[in-house]
Protein backbone atom coordinates (compact mmCIF):
# COMPACT_ATOMS: atom_id res chain seq x y z
CA UNK A 1 0.00 0.00 0.00
CA UNK A 2 1.14 3.55 -0.71
CA UNK A 3 1.60 6.22 1.93
CA UNK A 4 -1.44 8.11 0.65
CA UNK A 5 -3.62 5.03 0.96
CA UNK A 6 -2.46 4.57 4.56
CA UNK A 7 -3.23 8.22 5.30
CA UNK A 8 -6.69 7.89 3.73
CA UNK A 9 -7.44 4.79 5.80
CA UNK A 10 -6.19 6.50 8.94
CA UNK A 11 -8.42 9.53 8.29
CA UNK A 12 -11.40 7.25 7.75
CA UNK A 13 -10.61 5.52 11.05
CA UNK A 14 -10.38 8.86 12.89
CA UNK A 15 -13.64 10.08 11.38
CA UNK A 16 -15.42 6.84 12.28
CA UNK A 17 -14.51 7.14 15.99
CA UNK A 18 -14.53 10.92 16.48
CA UNK A 19 -14.95 11.03 20.27
CA UNK A 20 -12.39 8.32 20.94
CA UNK A 21 -9.94 9.97 18.54
CA UNK A 22 -10.38 13.35 20.26
CA UNK A 23 -9.92 11.88 23.74
CA UNK A 24 -6.81 10.07 22.49
CA UNK A 25 -5.39 13.31 21.13
CA UNK A 26 -6.25 15.29 24.27
CA UNK A 27 -2.94 14.61 25.99
CA UNK A 28 -1.02 15.74 22.89
CA UNK A 29 -3.25 18.82 22.53
CA UNK A 30 -2.66 19.86 26.14
CA UNK A 31 1.07 19.13 25.93
CA UNK A 32 1.67 21.15 22.75
CA UNK A 33 -0.55 24.01 23.94
CA UNK A 34 1.27 24.14 27.29
CA UNK A 35 4.71 24.12 25.65
CA UNK A 36 3.83 26.92 23.23
CA UNK A 37 1.99 29.14 25.71
CA UNK A 38 4.55 28.75 28.54
CA UNK A 39 7.56 29.24 26.29
CA UNK A 40 5.86 32.27 24.72
CA UNK A 41 5.25 33.76 28.16
CA UNK A 42 8.88 33.04 29.10
CA UNK A 43 10.13 34.82 25.97
CA UNK A 44 7.80 37.70 26.75
CA UNK A 45 9.27 37.98 30.26
CA UNK A 46 12.80 38.07 28.79
CA UNK A 47 11.85 40.90 26.43
CA UNK A 48 10.05 42.75 29.22
CA UNK A 49 13.06 42.57 31.54
CA UNK A 50 15.41 43.74 28.77
CA UNK A 51 13.11 46.66 27.93
CA UNK A 52 12.82 47.64 31.60
CA UNK A 53 16.58 47.87 32.03
CA UNK A 54 17.03 49.70 28.73
CA UNK A 55 14.37 52.14 29.91
CA UNK A 56 16.48 53.14 32.93
CA UNK A 57 18.64 55.34 30.72
CA UNK A 58 21.43 55.28 28.15
CA UNK A 59 24.97 53.97 28.70
CA UNK A 60 24.53 53.55 32.44
CA UNK A 61 26.67 51.91 35.08
CA UNK A 62 25.14 50.98 38.44
CA UNK A 63 27.14 51.24 41.66
CA UNK A 64 25.66 49.45 44.67
CA UNK A 65 27.02 48.84 48.18
CA UNK A 66 28.47 45.44 49.08
CA UNK A 67 29.58 42.55 46.92
CA UNK A 68 27.00 41.00 44.64
CA UNK A 69 27.70 37.99 42.46
CA UNK A 70 29.45 34.61 42.53
CA UNK A 71 32.46 36.02 44.43
CA UNK A 72 30.36 37.53 47.20
CA UNK A 73 31.83 37.06 50.66
CA UNK A 74 29.33 36.59 53.51
CA UNK A 75 29.21 39.62 55.74
CA UNK A 76 31.35 41.77 53.43
CA UNK A 77 29.07 44.80 53.14
CA UNK A 78 31.32 47.65 54.20
CA UNK A 79 29.79 50.97 55.29
CA UNK A 80 27.89 51.54 52.05
CA UNK A 81 27.99 54.43 49.60
CA UNK A 82 27.95 58.11 50.52
CA UNK A 83 27.66 61.59 49.02
CA UNK A 84 31.47 61.67 49.00
CA UNK A 85 31.48 58.66 46.66
CA UNK A 86 29.02 60.43 44.37
CA UNK A 87 31.26 63.50 44.22
CA UNK A 88 34.37 61.35 43.61
CA UNK A 89 32.80 59.44 40.70
CA UNK A 90 31.51 62.72 39.25
CA UNK A 91 34.96 64.32 39.30
CA UNK A 92 36.02 64.44 35.61
CA UNK A 93 39.70 64.47 36.60
CA UNK A 94 39.37 61.21 38.54
CA UNK A 95 36.77 59.43 36.35
CA UNK A 96 37.07 61.02 32.89
CA UNK A 97 34.89 58.43 31.13
CA UNK A 98 31.79 59.30 33.18
CA UNK A 99 29.86 62.31 31.94
CA UNK A 100 27.17 62.52 34.64
CA UNK A 101 26.35 60.97 38.03
CA UNK A 102 23.14 60.86 40.02
CA UNK A 103 22.47 59.03 43.30
CA UNK A 104 19.30 57.68 44.86
CA UNK A 105 18.39 57.50 48.51
CA UNK A 106 14.97 56.68 49.85
CA UNK A 107 12.46 54.13 50.97
CA UNK A 108 8.74 53.48 51.11
CA UNK A 109 6.61 56.18 52.74
CA UNK A 110 2.99 57.19 53.23
CA UNK A 111 1.83 60.04 50.97
CA UNK A 112 -1.36 61.95 51.84
CA UNK A 113 -3.31 64.69 50.12
CA UNK A 114 -6.48 65.59 51.94
CA UNK A 115 -8.53 62.41 52.25
CA UNK A 116 -6.40 60.53 49.71
CA UNK A 117 -3.55 58.36 50.94
CA UNK A 118 -1.04 56.11 49.23
CA UNK A 119 1.98 54.02 50.20
CA UNK A 120 4.72 54.45 47.64
CA UNK A 121 8.44 54.79 47.03
CA UNK A 122 9.98 58.17 47.87
CA UNK A 123 13.41 58.72 46.36
CA UNK A 124 15.85 61.53 46.95
CA UNK A 125 18.06 62.41 44.02
CA UNK A 126 19.87 65.27 42.27
CA UNK A 127 18.90 67.81 39.63
CA UNK A 128 20.41 65.88 36.70
CA UNK A 129 18.23 62.81 37.32
CA UNK A 130 15.99 63.44 34.24
CA UNK A 131 18.97 63.49 31.87
CA UNK A 132 20.80 60.51 33.38
CA UNK A 133 17.70 58.35 33.77
CA UNK A 134 15.93 59.66 30.65
CA UNK A 135 12.85 60.37 32.76
CA UNK A 136 11.45 63.84 32.02
CA UNK A 137 8.55 65.78 33.54
CA UNK A 138 5.58 66.38 31.19
CA UNK A 139 4.11 69.08 33.42
CA UNK A 140 5.95 71.62 35.50
CA UNK A 141 9.67 71.37 36.18
CA UNK A 142 12.20 69.20 37.93
CA UNK A 143 13.89 70.59 41.02
CA UNK A 144 17.21 72.38 40.45
CA UNK A 145 20.63 72.38 42.07
CA UNK A 146 19.63 75.16 44.43
CA UNK A 147 16.72 73.05 45.71
CA UNK A 148 19.12 70.16 46.33
CA UNK A 149 21.65 72.38 48.08
CA UNK A 150 19.09 73.91 50.43
CA UNK A 151 16.87 70.86 50.96
CA UNK A 152 13.78 72.60 49.59
CA UNK A 153 10.60 70.65 50.28
CA UNK A 154 9.45 70.18 46.69
CA UNK A 155 8.42 66.97 44.92
CA UNK A 156 7.95 65.54 41.45
CA UNK A 157 5.43 62.71 41.23
CA UNK A 158 4.90 59.77 38.87
CA UNK A 159 1.75 59.05 36.90
CA UNK A 160 0.50 56.26 39.20
CA UNK A 161 0.80 58.50 42.26
CA UNK A 162 -0.93 61.31 40.36
CA UNK A 163 -3.89 59.12 39.40
CA UNK A 164 -4.44 57.99 43.01
CA UNK A 165 -3.93 61.34 44.72
CA UNK A 166 -5.70 63.37 42.03
CA UNK A 167 -8.55 61.09 40.88
CA UNK A 168 -10.49 64.06 39.46
CA UNK A 169 -7.71 64.79 36.98
CA UNK A 170 -6.88 68.32 38.14
CA UNK A 171 -3.37 69.69 37.72
CA UNK A 172 -1.07 68.65 40.58
CA UNK A 173 1.26 71.65 40.18
CA UNK A 174 1.43 73.74 43.33
CA UNK A 175 -0.58 71.24 45.38
CA UNK A 176 0.65 70.29 48.83
CA UNK A 177 1.20 66.69 49.91
CA UNK A 178 2.49 65.21 53.14
CA UNK A 179 5.29 62.64 53.06
CA UNK A 180 5.52 60.92 56.45
CA UNK A 181 3.74 64.02 57.88
CA UNK A 182 6.22 66.47 56.31
CA UNK A 183 4.75 69.01 53.87
CA UNK A 184 6.05 69.08 50.28
CA UNK A 185 4.90 71.13 47.30
CA UNK A 186 4.46 69.42 43.92
CA UNK A 187 6.36 71.20 41.15
CA UNK A 188 6.33 68.54 38.39
CA UNK A 189 4.59 65.48 36.95
CA UNK A 190 6.77 62.80 35.33
CA UNK A 191 6.07 61.21 31.96
CA UNK A 192 4.52 57.73 31.76
CA UNK A 193 7.21 55.05 31.96
CA UNK A 194 5.08 51.94 32.22
CA UNK A 195 5.33 48.78 34.26
CA UNK A 196 2.98 47.14 36.70
CA UNK A 197 2.84 45.68 40.18
CA UNK A 198 6.17 45.68 42.01
CA UNK A 199 7.92 47.08 38.94
CA UNK A 200 5.74 50.15 38.34
CA UNK A 201 8.21 52.91 37.51
CA UNK A 202 5.40 55.48 37.69
CA UNK A 203 4.69 54.67 41.34
CA UNK A 204 7.33 57.06 42.67
CA UNK A 205 7.81 60.45 44.29
CA UNK A 206 11.12 62.24 43.72
CA UNK A 207 12.45 64.84 46.15
CA UNK A 208 15.81 66.66 46.50
CA UNK A 209 18.49 64.34 47.87
CA UNK A 210 19.23 66.57 50.86
CA UNK A 211 15.54 66.70 51.80
CA UNK A 212 15.32 62.92 51.76
CA UNK A 213 18.55 62.49 53.76
CA UNK A 214 17.88 65.13 56.40
CA UNK A 215 14.12 65.62 56.64
CA UNK A 216 12.51 62.28 55.71
CA UNK A 217 14.90 59.37 56.23
CA UNK A 218 17.92 60.39 58.33
CA UNK A 219 21.00 59.13 56.52
CA UNK A 220 23.92 60.40 58.57
CA UNK A 221 26.40 57.71 59.60
CA UNK A 222 28.52 57.67 62.75
CA UNK A 223 31.40 59.23 60.80
CA UNK A 224 29.19 62.13 59.71
CA UNK A 225 28.87 61.10 56.04
CA UNK A 226 25.46 60.83 54.38
CA UNK A 227 24.43 57.47 52.90
CA UNK A 228 23.00 56.80 49.43
CA UNK A 229 21.44 53.56 48.22
CA UNK A 230 22.57 53.55 44.61
CA UNK A 231 24.66 55.57 42.18
CA UNK A 232 23.98 55.86 38.43
CA UNK A 233 26.99 56.78 36.30
CA UNK A 234 26.39 57.79 32.68
CA UNK A 235 29.23 56.94 30.31
CA UNK A 236 30.68 59.44 27.88
CA UNK A 237 30.61 56.63 25.30
CA UNK A 238 29.54 53.00 25.55
CA UNK A 239 32.87 51.88 24.08
CA UNK A 240 34.54 53.20 27.26
CA UNK A 241 32.56 50.94 29.58
CA UNK A 242 35.45 48.75 30.80
CA UNK A 243 37.70 51.77 31.32
CA UNK A 244 34.99 53.59 33.30
CA UNK A 245 34.39 50.56 35.53
CA UNK A 246 38.11 50.34 36.29
CA UNK A 247 38.25 54.07 37.08
CA UNK A 248 35.21 53.90 39.39
CA UNK A 249 36.60 50.89 41.24
CA UNK A 250 39.97 52.62 41.75
CA UNK A 251 38.36 55.82 43.01
CA UNK A 252 35.98 54.07 45.41
CA UNK A 253 38.74 51.88 46.80
CA UNK A 254 40.65 55.08 47.60
CA UNK A 255 37.57 56.71 49.14
CA UNK A 256 36.88 53.64 51.30
CA UNK A 257 40.48 53.23 52.37
CA UNK A 258 40.84 49.69 51.04
CA UNK A 259 44.28 48.16 50.82
CA UNK A 260 45.45 46.02 47.90
CA UNK A 261 44.56 42.90 49.92
CA UNK A 262 40.97 43.98 50.59
CA UNK A 263 38.06 42.96 48.41
CA UNK A 264 35.75 45.65 47.06
CA UNK A 265 32.92 46.56 49.43
CA UNK A 266 30.85 47.75 46.46
CA UNK A 267 29.81 46.38 43.05
CA UNK A 268 29.76 48.09 39.65
CA UNK A 269 27.33 46.71 37.04
CA UNK A 270 26.67 47.63 33.45
CA UNK A 271 23.21 47.51 31.86
CA UNK A 272 24.37 44.67 29.59
CA UNK A 273 25.47 42.60 32.59
CA UNK A 274 22.14 43.07 34.33
CA UNK A 275 20.15 42.23 31.20
CA UNK A 276 22.34 39.17 30.60
CA UNK A 277 22.00 37.98 34.21
CA UNK A 278 18.22 38.28 34.20
CA UNK A 279 18.12 36.76 30.71
CA UNK A 280 19.90 33.67 32.00
CA UNK A 281 17.47 33.36 34.91
CA UNK A 282 14.38 33.75 32.71
CA UNK A 283 15.91 31.43 30.09
CA UNK A 284 16.37 28.67 32.65
CA UNK A 285 12.84 29.28 33.95
CA UNK A 286 11.45 29.08 30.41
CA UNK A 287 13.30 25.83 29.79
CA UNK A 288 12.03 24.41 33.08
CA UNK A 289 8.44 25.32 32.22
CA UNK A 290 8.86 23.81 28.75
CA UNK A 291 10.15 20.53 30.18
CA UNK A 292 7.23 20.33 32.62
CA UNK A 293 4.78 20.98 29.79
CA UNK A 294 6.58 18.39 27.66
CA UNK A 295 5.67 15.71 30.19
CA UNK A 296 2.09 16.07 28.95
CA UNK A 297 3.32 14.96 25.53
CA UNK A 298 4.63 11.74 27.04
CA UNK A 299 1.33 11.18 28.80
CA UNK A 300 -0.41 11.80 25.48
CA UNK A 301 1.93 9.30 23.81
CA UNK A 302 1.01 6.64 26.35
CA UNK A 303 -2.65 7.35 25.60
CA UNK A 304 -2.02 6.87 21.88
CA UNK A 305 -0.25 3.55 22.47
CA UNK A 306 -3.09 2.36 24.69
CA UNK A 307 -5.77 3.22 22.13
CA UNK A 308 -3.73 1.74 19.27
CA UNK A 309 -3.43 -1.54 21.19
CA UNK A 310 -7.21 -1.51 21.67
CA UNK A 311 -7.58 -0.79 17.97
CA UNK A 312 -5.35 -3.75 17.05
CA UNK A 313 -7.50 -6.01 19.22
CA UNK A 314 -10.74 -4.68 17.73
CA UNK A 315 -9.48 -5.06 14.15
CA UNK A 316 -7.83 -8.46 14.50
CA UNK A 317 -10.19 -10.10 11.97
CA UNK A 318 -9.67 -7.19 9.56
CA UNK A 319 -5.90 -7.64 9.83
CA UNK A 320 -6.25 -11.39 9.24
CA UNK A 321 -8.43 -10.78 6.19
CA UNK A 322 -6.02 -8.27 4.71
CA UNK A 323 -3.11 -10.66 5.18
CA UNK A 324 -5.12 -13.49 3.66
CA UNK A 325 -5.69 -11.47 0.46
CA UNK A 326 -2.02 -10.57 0.08
CA UNK A 327 -1.21 -7.68 2.42
CA UNK A 328 2.40 -7.84 3.51
CA UNK A 329 3.82 -7.34 6.98
CA UNK A 330 5.11 -3.91 5.95
CA UNK A 331 1.64 -2.82 4.77
CA UNK A 332 0.09 -3.59 8.16
CA UNK A 333 3.02 -2.00 9.98
CA UNK A 334 2.78 1.15 7.86
CA UNK A 335 -0.97 1.43 8.29
CA UNK A 336 -0.85 1.46 12.09
CA UNK A 337 2.26 3.67 12.29
CA UNK A 338 0.63 6.24 9.99
CA UNK A 339 -2.53 6.13 12.06
CA UNK A 340 -0.61 6.71 15.31
CA UNK A 341 1.43 9.56 13.82
CA UNK A 342 -1.68 11.14 12.32
CA UNK A 343 -3.38 11.08 15.71
CA UNK A 344 -0.38 12.82 17.26
CA UNK A 345 0.05 15.38 14.47
CA UNK A 346 -3.62 16.37 14.37
CA UNK A 347 -3.46 16.72 18.14
CA UNK A 348 -0.30 18.79 17.73
CA UNK A 349 -1.98 21.16 15.27
CA UNK A 350 -4.98 21.59 17.57
CA UNK A 351 -2.55 22.19 20.44
CA UNK A 352 -0.76 24.79 18.30
CA UNK A 353 -3.99 26.72 17.80
CA UNK A 354 -4.84 26.44 21.50
CA UNK A 355 -1.32 27.48 22.57
CA UNK A 356 -1.17 30.56 20.33
CA UNK A 357 -4.68 31.51 21.44
CA UNK A 358 -3.58 31.14 25.06
CA UNK A 359 -0.57 33.41 24.49
CA UNK A 360 -2.82 36.04 22.87
CA UNK A 361 -5.30 35.74 25.73
CA UNK A 362 -2.56 36.25 28.32
CA UNK A 363 -1.42 39.39 26.48
CA UNK A 364 -4.93 40.84 26.87
CA UNK A 365 -4.60 40.72 30.67
CA UNK A 366 -1.32 42.65 30.80
CA UNK A 367 -0.27 45.83 29.03
CA UNK A 368 3.37 45.48 30.03
CA UNK A 369 3.91 41.72 29.55
CA UNK A 370 3.37 40.66 25.96
CA UNK A 371 4.03 36.94 25.32
CA UNK A 372 6.23 36.39 22.26
CA UNK A 373 5.33 33.30 20.26
CA UNK A 374 8.54 31.35 19.73
CA UNK A 375 8.17 29.73 16.33
CA UNK A 376 11.13 27.48 17.04
CA UNK A 377 9.15 26.07 19.96
CA UNK A 378 6.06 25.83 17.73
CA UNK A 379 7.75 23.76 15.04
CA UNK A 380 9.64 21.80 17.69
CA UNK A 381 6.40 20.92 19.47
CA UNK A 382 4.76 19.76 16.23
CA UNK A 383 7.76 17.63 15.26
CA UNK A 384 7.96 16.25 18.79
CA UNK A 385 4.28 15.31 18.70
CA UNK A 386 4.88 13.38 15.45
CA UNK A 387 7.86 11.63 17.00
CA UNK A 388 5.76 10.79 20.07
CA UNK A 389 3.15 9.25 17.79
CA UNK A 390 5.85 7.29 15.96
CA UNK A 391 7.56 6.11 19.15
CA UNK A 392 4.39 5.04 20.93
CA UNK A 393 2.83 3.60 17.77
CA UNK A 394 5.72 1.24 17.01
CA UNK A 395 4.74 -1.49 19.49
CA UNK A 396 1.04 -1.65 18.50
CA UNK A 397 2.05 -1.61 14.81
CA UNK A 398 4.54 -4.45 15.28
CA UNK A 399 1.97 -6.37 17.25
CA UNK A 400 -0.56 -5.95 14.42
CA UNK A 401 2.00 -6.87 11.76
CA UNK A 402 3.04 -10.00 13.69
CA UNK A 403 -0.45 -11.51 13.87
CA UNK A 404 -0.85 -14.89 12.26
CA UNK A 405 -3.50 -14.50 9.52
CA UNK A 406 -5.19 -17.88 10.33
CA UNK A 407 -5.35 -17.12 14.06
CA UNK A 408 -6.52 -13.58 13.29
CA UNK A 409 -9.38 -14.85 11.11
CA UNK A 410 -10.49 -17.17 13.91
CA UNK A 411 -10.52 -14.29 16.45
CA UNK A 412 -13.96 -13.54 17.84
Amino acid sequence: MSLWQNIRLALIGLATNKLRSFLTMLGIIIGVAAVISLVSVGRGVEQFVAAEFQGLGNNLLFVVPGQIGPNQQPGRRGLGLTNNDVAAIGDPFRVPDVVAVTPEYGRSATITRGRYEKRTSVTGTTANFPEVRNFQPVEGDFFNEQDVATGTRVAVIGQTVYRELFPDGESPLGASIRINNVNFRIIGLLEEKGGSGFNDQDNVVLVPLSAAQQRLFPARRADGKLRVNLIYAQLIDDSRQDAAIAQIELVLREEHGLSFEDENDFTVFSQEELVSAFGQVTGVLTLFLGVIAGISLLVGGIGIMNIMLVSVTERTREIGLRKAVGAKRGDILGQFLVEAMLLAMVGGLLGLLLGVSGAVLISNFSDSLQPAVDWTAVFGAIILSALVGLAFGVYPAFRAASLNPIEALRYE
